[in-house]
């Protein structure tokens, strides 16, 4: 694992969390912990640290070589052309890359507020999962905090649509039990083909069916992107390449269907930008950080699609997340 800094009091606090990813209650990191890494696409050696946030404060990114807070919210998204992308509403120049695989960890634990402190432009890539962040959490512990946890249930269908038959929809759920997803991919190359998944998206699930499913590529993809200044920091130690019939990786696939699980993890770590459980029935063909983005961004273009949950936090929009100082 890539730069990791740990002791042994910090994996005994990983042994003993006492805390269920997917209690009401809101919850934080138990301590501080930092890792280094390298940005798959900018190829920048960057430094990451981890630190407990008070309640209501939520996941928010800190550019600490730039002194900016950046929530992580979906309405500040800015890029998802070839990952999710966060920028500052007000300096739209500082952004932080790469953010979903570290928001999933964040859903798969049961983290709800932190701070994120990185020195550098994009968040390291590891071995290009969630399985390193959520290590990494789990060394530094995490806590429950005396309030509930936004929540909200989808009230009437919701769709986005992209090229291609891609789609994405929130349906309403016959019981508040979180996401039930499904999602189904399709590719040319015969080595991905067309997958298909149906989990319910709760921490325990992420952890255990998604978190260790690496990202992927076409070799075509990869030749263009370096070829054009990107994907510098990319081999195949941090993503799964694909040329045709051919997995290019010599230690092949992790697990069963790693594709489409992969993609559903994206799924997972993008939704963790609505800052609030959400409980309806998912579905989606041909998923994408644009689709995630956009189903979010029209759930909330209209309060009749969604209620909140009684007894949780109530979810305001208008509120800016609250930073530490």
């Amino acid at each position: 694992m890539d730069g990791f800094h740990h002791g042994a009091t910090l994996y005994a606090q990983a042994n003993g969390l006492g805390l269920a990813p997917d209690s009401t209650t809101q919850a934080t990191l138990k301590a501080a912990i930092d890792c280094v890494g390298t940005g798959l696409h900018s190829g920048q050696r960057v430094s990451l640290t981890l630190r407990p946030a008070p309640v209501d404060h939520g996941i928010v990114f800190r550019r600490r070589d730039l002194g900016l807070d950046i929530p992580a919210r979906f309405d500040h998204v800015a890029d998802t052309r070839l990952c999710t992308v966060l920028a500052h509403p007000e300096a739209p120049q500082a952004r932080v890359a790469t953010i979903e695989h570290l928001m999933a960890a964040f859903a798969a634990t049961g983290v709800t507020n932190a701070l994120v402190e990185i020195d550098g432009q994009e968040l390291p890539i590891h071995d290009g999962s969630a399985q390193n962040f959520i290590f990494l959490i789990d060394c530094a512990g995490t806590v429950a905090q005396e309030a509930p946890r936004p929540a909200i249930a989808v009230m009437r269908p919701v769709r986005v649509e992209g090229e291609d038959g891609a789609f994405a929809e929130l349906t309403p759920s016959h019981a508040l039990a979180g996401l039930e997803a499904e999602v189904a991919i399709e590719f040319a190359a015969p080595a991905i083909g067309a997958q298909s998944l149906a989990l319910p998206l709760t921490g325990a699930a992420i952890r255990q069916e998604l978190a260790a499913a690496r990202t992927f590529c076409l070799l075509q993809e990869v030749e263009a992107m370096q070829a054009a200044g990107l994907a510098r920091g990319g081999s195949l130690d941090n993503a799964v390449v694909v040329d045709n019939d051919r997995i290019l990786n010599p230690a092949g696939l992790r697990m069963e269907r790693e594709f489409v699980r992969h993609k559903m993890l994206d799924v997972a770590g993008d939704l963790a930008l609505a800052g609030v459980t959400i409980h309806a029935t998912l579905r989606a063909r041909k998923p994408g950080h644009a689709l995630n983005n956009q189903l979010l961004r029209a759930l909330f273009a209209d309060p009749a699609n969604w209620r909140q949950v009684e007894g949780t936090r109530p979810l305001d929009l208008a509120r800016p997340k609250r930073a530490l100082a």
